[in-house]
C-alpha cells in the first residue's frame, strides 16, 4: 500500500510541473512532484532559447496563442515576486525583401488579434536606429516591444523553491514506472515506491504520451524537436539589444539572436524531428546552420568567442497545439503536453488554466498562511562595491573566489547547495550561481565545487556527478 496519501501528484518538475506545483501550493492541498531526475529543469525546460515571447506567432483561437500571451503578462509581477532576472528587450522579427513585407503585416495582425501591444513593422532605417548590426540584406523588421528574456532555470527553480516553502512536497531521482486508477483515485508507481493521489497532472515533457498511456488510451503522440545551440562570451552579449528573430515557418521561429540576461549572446535554435528522446547531442552540420543562418539577419556576430554549444529537446504534440485537459476517459487525469514554444512564457498562464481543472474535480480552499515571495541566491556580480564589502564582512566565504571567469564566490556556491531544494551536482550548481558558465566552462572551478557537493552529501569525490 503506498505510504501517503495525496491530493495531487504532478509528474515532471519542468517549468510547467513547477509552476502548477506553485500555484496549488495557495490552496489546502496536499501536493507531491515526482521526477526521475536529480534536480528540477533537468528536461525539456533547461535547454532552450530563454524568450518571453509577445505572442504574434500563435494561430488566433489556440491555447498557445491564449495561454502566451496570459503568461507574458504575468511575468512582471513573476519576476519581483520570485526574485528572478527578467528583461523586456523587445523583439525583432526582420525580413530580407520587399515581398516579404506582407508577411510582416500578416504577423502583425495576427499578434493584434491575440492581444499583443505595441507591435509595429519598421522600415529599414528604423530598424537599423534600435539595431546597428542587422544584415546588410535586412529590409524591414516587425517590432514587438513586450517581448522579453529570462534564465529558464531561474525561473523553474523560483516555481519549486516556493512552492516548497509552501508545503508542497519533492521526489526527485525517482523516476515513475507506472500508474493504476482505483476507486479512490490513483497509485503511482516510482523508483522510490508508490504514492496514492485523487488527481494526477501529467507535466512530462517529451514522455508525457509514455505517462499517458499508463493508465489510459494513447491519445496524442509527443515528437522530440531537437534544436541545437551556439552560446558566445560575455563580450559579445552587446551585438544586439533586442532578440532578433527570422520569419518563422512551420517548423519553428528559425534561427534566432538574442542576448541573455546574464549578459552572453545565444544563436539558435535548428529544428530536427528525432525518434531518440533522450538524444541531446549537438552535430557538426547542425552548429554550421546556427551559425550560417544567424548571420542572415545580424552581421558582425564575433563566431570566435563561442564558449559552448547544446541542444535541447522540444515535446512537439500532433495538431501543433498545447494539450491541457483532463482525460475524457480517466477522469482525475490531467494532461499538460506538447508544451513547446512558447511554453516557457505560457508556464504562469498554464499553471492558472490547470488550477481551474483543479477545482472541477477537488475543493479548493484558500491557505491563509501562503507565502508569495521567495528570495533567490545572493550574487556577488549583481553587488555594489559597497554591498559587497558589507557581505564579505558578515560571511568572509563570500570573499573566497572560485569560478573566476564568472566571479562566483565560495558563499553563493555555498547557499546554491545548502538552500531548500539545494543543489546536488555541478550543473545544479552551475544553475543556481553561473559557476563553470565562463570561458574556461569549469576547468578551474569544477574541483573546489566537486569538494563542497562531496562534503554536503557525505561522498567521495568519486560518486559527485555532472548531473542527474
Amino acid at each position: 500500500m503506498p505510504e501517503k496519501k495525496y491530493d495531487v501528484a504532478i509528474i515532471g518538475a519542468g517549468v510547467t510541473g513547477c509552476a502548477v506545483a506553485r500555484e496549488l501550493s495557495k490552496y489546502e492541498l496536499s501536493v507531491i512532484v515526482i521526477d526521475r531526475e536529480s534536480d528540477v529543469c533537468e528536461g525539456t525546460s533547461k535547454a532552450n532559447s530563454a524568450i518571453i515571447h509577445a505572442g504574434f506567432d500563435a494561430k488566433p483561437g489556440t491555447l498557445k496563442a491564449k495561454l502566451n500571451v496570459e503568461g507574458n503578462k504575468l511575468m512582471d509581477r513573476l519576476s519581483k515576486e520570485l526574485d528572478i532576472p527578467f528583461i523586456r528587450n523587445g523583439a525583432l522579427v526582420v525580413c530580407r525583401s520587399a515581398d516579404e513585407i506582407p508577411k510582416l503585416e500578416e504577423l502583425k495582425q495576427r499578434g493584434i488579434e491575440n492581444g499583443v501591444e505595441g507591435l509595429k513593422v519598421l522600415t529599414r532605417e528604423e530598424a537599423l536606429a534600435i539595431e546597428p548590426n542587422l544584415a546588410d540584406e535586412v529590409y524591414g523588421a516587425l517590432y514587438a516591444p513586450t517581448s522579453g528574456i529570462v534564465c529558464p532555470f531561474a525561473l523553474t527553480l523560483a516555481f519549486a523553491e516556493n512552492a516548497y516553502a509552501n508545503g508542497v512536497e519533492f521526489s526527485l531521482s525517482d523516476e515513475v514506472s507506472g500508474i493504476r486508477k482505483t476507486a479512490d483515485g490513483f497509485v503511482v508507481s516510482a523508483a522510490k515506491g508508490e504514492y496514492s493521489a485523487e488527481c494526477v497532472i501529467n507535466c512530462a515533457g517529451v514522455y508525457a504520451d509514455k505517462i499517458h498511456s499508463m493508465v489510459s488510451e494513447p491519445s496524442f503522440r509527443i515528437t522530440a524537436r531537437r534544436g541545437e545551440y551556439m552560446l558566445l562570451d560575455r563580450s559579445a552579449g552587446n551585438t544586439v539589444k533586442q532578440t532578433i528573430f527570422q520569419l518563422p515557418t512551420h517548423m519553428g521561429k528559425g534561427i534566432l539572436v538574442t542576448p541573455t540576461v546574464h549578459g552572453n549572446l545565444l544563436l539558435g535554435p535548428t529544428a530536427d524531428d528525432i525518434d531518440d528522446k533522450e538524444d541531446t547531442a549537438t552535430t557538426r552540420d547542425g552548429i554550421a546552420s546556427v551559425k550560417a543562418k544567424s548571420a542572415l539577419s545580424v552581421k558582425n556576430i564575433p563566431y570566435n568567442q563561442v564558449i559552448t554549444s547544446f541542444s535541447g529537446l522540444r515535446a512537439v504534440a500532433d495538431d501543433g497545439d498545447f494539450i491541457i485537459r483532463e482525460d475524457e476517459n480517466v477522469k482525475g487525469l490531467i494532461d499538460a503536453a506538447g508544451i513547446e514554444s512558447p511554453g516557457l512564457t505560457s508556464a504562469p498562464a498554464i499553471a492558472l488554466y490547470i488550477r481551474d481543472i483543479v477545482g472541477k474535480i477537488l475543493p479548493l480552499k484558500e491557505k491563509s498562511g501562503f507565502i508569495p515571495t521567495r528570495k533567490g541566491i545572493t550574487l556577488l556580480a549583481n553587488l555594489s562595491v559597497e554591498e559587497r564589502a558589507e557581505l564579505i564582512k558578515q560571511e568572509p566565504a563570500y570573499g573566497q573566489m572560485v569560478c573566476r571567469c564568472s566571479q562566483v564566490s565560495e558563499g553563493e556556491i555555498a547557499d546554491a547547495i545548502n538552500r531548500p531544494l539545494g543543489a546536488t551536482t555541478l550543473d545544479g550548481v552551475k544553475r543556481r550561481t553561473g559557476s563553470g558558465m565562463g570561458r574556461c566552462q569549469g576547468g578551474f572551478c569544477s574541483p573546489k565545487i566537486m569538494a563542497m557537493l562531496a562534503e554536503k552529501q557525505g561522498i567521495s569525490l568519486k560518486e559527485v556527478k555532472k548531473n542527474g
